[in-house]
């Protein structure tokens, strides 16, 4: 299982895009397989990590993840080319619906047939990614359009997809799923089967699925649990979160951090490994300096193998 750092925390505190080049460069100087910022805020994250491609040589970058409703698929597709080409061909492009309660109060307009939504969304950001050019009239999302651009490979996309339908979506037409908060035994049991399956039945590679959650190396860990749990607290009634929390039997979103000494974290991150997780992508946390450099040392060893 390749590790990750996840820039959330970054992002929602509104860091300006040089600080998040400077860690995602640090991130690369330690040895981390991928980085990923969330699309959220005023923060634009293709252009940031297209703004990382030339501080950077190796590491991949991903989106976790951008809402679709927001931006018209034809729109991404620039952006997400733009971003591969910065970054030589080194971005992933993970998408999702997001939550009735979030599109409904930003954008006024009802939350419906999200899984309609989403398949017709790749039916148009696909074939723009892949051949620059796509001709399709769908109930939701339209596109003629012919993309001119760098010459840059298609990214491969990946969908935030924790329900079975959007799994089933996400395994037969893409490279992925981006998790958060979805537990060892919710991947091994539900996520991992359902869309291995379903990437069978269409004859494709079993996809990628890269977990994130809050890591925290500590000697303290109710108190870190109980900071991770208010500040994530959320997350604990949206209906999508509240069925993976239910199935991995937690009671709150931080029950599913990974929280203790070193060796506990190790164990618990080889959990997911061993549930079909191919990557983890970390939100460090910690109460102290020294708890997050704690964090950073023993992600680095882990992903060092």
């Amino acid at each position: 299982m390749r590790i990750g750092i996840h820039a959330g925390p970054l992002v929602l505190l509104g860091a300006a895009p040089a600080d998040v080049v400077e860690h995602a460069a640090g991130a690369e100087a330690d040895g981390f397989a991928s980085y990923w910022l969330p699309q959220t805020n005023a923060v634009e994250a293709l252009a940031v990590i297209g703004m990382c491609g030339a501080a950077t040589s190796s590491i991949e970058f991903g989106t976790a993840v951008i809402p679709t409703w927001g931006r018209h698929p034809h729109v991404l597709a620039g952006q997400a080319l733009t971003a591969q080409a910065a970054t030589g061909n080194r971005v992933v492009v993970g998408i999702g619906v997001a939550h009735k309660p979030s599109v409904e109060e930003r954008y006024h307009i009802p939350f419906e047939r999200p899984v309609r939504h989403l398949r017709e969304y790749l039916d148009v950001l696909q074939p723009l990614l892949a051949d620059r050019k796509v001709d399709v009239e769908g109930e939701i999302w339209s596109c003629t359009a012919e993309l001119v651009g760098p010459a840059a490979e298609a990214p491969p996309v990946m969908v935030a997809a924790m329900g079975p339908q959007f799994l089933r979506l996400a395994g037969k037409r893409t490279d992925g799923t981006v998790l958060w908060l979805s537990g060892p035994t919710t991947i091994s049991q539900h996520i991992a089967p359902t869309i291995a399956d379903a990437a069978a039945e269409a004859g494709r590679p079993m996809p990628r699925i890269v977990a994130s959650g809050p890591v925290s190396v500590t000697d303290r860990p109710d108190e870190v649990r109980a900071s991770i749990s208010e500040i994530l607290v959320g997350y604990d009634t949206l209906p999508s979160y509240r069925a993976m929390l239910d199935r991995e039997g937690a009671a709150r979103a931080g029950d599913v951090a990974i929280i203790g000494s070193a060796d506990e974290v190790k164990a618990e991150l080889a959990r997911y490994a061993e549930a079909g997780a191919t990557d983890f992508a970390a939100v460090e946390f910690g109460l102290s300096g020294e708890e997050f450099a704690a964090t950073r040392e023993v992600l680095k060893e882990v992903q060092s193998g």
